[in-house]
């Protein structure tokens, strides 16, 4: 891999560890309507909450792959966000403006920023869930990312992978993906969460971990969601890497203990 200068630039400014996040969201049309709507706010929340903690927005690293359709890596640059891709949105503190979702290469010194630069973009809905493909490109960042970290002598936390789906894949690889989930989770290389919504498939998704059960979401409590989300990563971000940071209890989601 080449180095790239840009990231040494960045590093020597910000000589914090990372502790890299992929969020990998489902924007398949069944998440039209409200859910979409509810997964916008919820996006605008979390980077709220990080953006008020100095330290992890200095720490957490975000990237932003969607699979509705196809699979896009979303460009979460807000400075960087080229004219007329914006939308003004009104949120409870009033008038915002945020980019429109802009596709960006996989390419992890493009797809990740620290959370003190991140804007999160307004997503919609359509398509059908290549979920599998869209899990598997989350694993190929987050190994690119690591070894840019590496080149760079900078330290890292074990990443995280944030999967919200409300259905199931749609591709035929699916298995694929989480044969590989497993694996990298087994090295202690990656954090895996599967979060079901409404009519997900919950057996689907208690296949990509064997180190924790998909959570099911009560309702539409995104913005509960990504709260903990924001929570759990300035617990990480406050410990050292390797150690076990403590994450709050999970009031937003259940485990699906039913069978089929």
């Amino acid at each position: 891999m080449v180095q790239n200068y840009l990231d040494q630039t960045e590093f020597a400014d910000n000589p914090e560890p990372r502790c890299p996040v992929v969020l990998v969201l489902d924007t398949s049309g069944s998440m039209n309507g409200e859910p979409i709507k509810e997964l916008n706010e919820g996006l605008r929340a979390f980077t709220e909450a990080l953006q008020n903690d100095p330290l992890a927005s200095l720490r957490v690293e975000v990237a932003l792959i969607t699979f509705g359709g196809k699979v896009r890596a979303v460009n979460v640059r807000g400075s960087e966000v080229s004219p007329g891709k914006e939308i003004i949105t009104f949120n409870p503190q009033g008038l915002a403006v945020r980019p429109k979702a802009e596709s960006i290469p996989f390419d992890a010194s493009q797809a990740f920023v620290t959370v003190d630069r991140f804007q999160p973009p307004i997503l919609d809905a359509s398509g059908e869930t290549p979920m599998g493909e869209a899990i598997q490109r989350a694993l190929a960042l987050l190994r690119e990312r690591k070894e840019i970290y590496k080149q760079n002598g900078l330290d890292y936390f074990r990443p995280w992978i944030f999967v919200i789906t409300d259905g199931k894949p749609t591709d035929r690889n699916w298995k694929a993906a989480a044969n590989q989930v497993k694996q990298e989770e087994a090295r202690k290389g990656v954090v895996f969460y599967a979060v079901g919504v409404e009519n997900a498939d919950m057996q689907v998704l208690s296949e990509f971990s064997d180190a924790r059960p998909p959570l099911k979401l009560k309702g539409l409590a995104f913005s509960e969601l990504f709260n903990w989300l924001s929570k759990s990563l300035s617990a990480v971000a406050h410990s050292r890497p390797g150690e076990q940071a403590p994450l709050p209890p999970v009031g937003w989601g259940s485990v699906d203990t039913s069978h089929s």
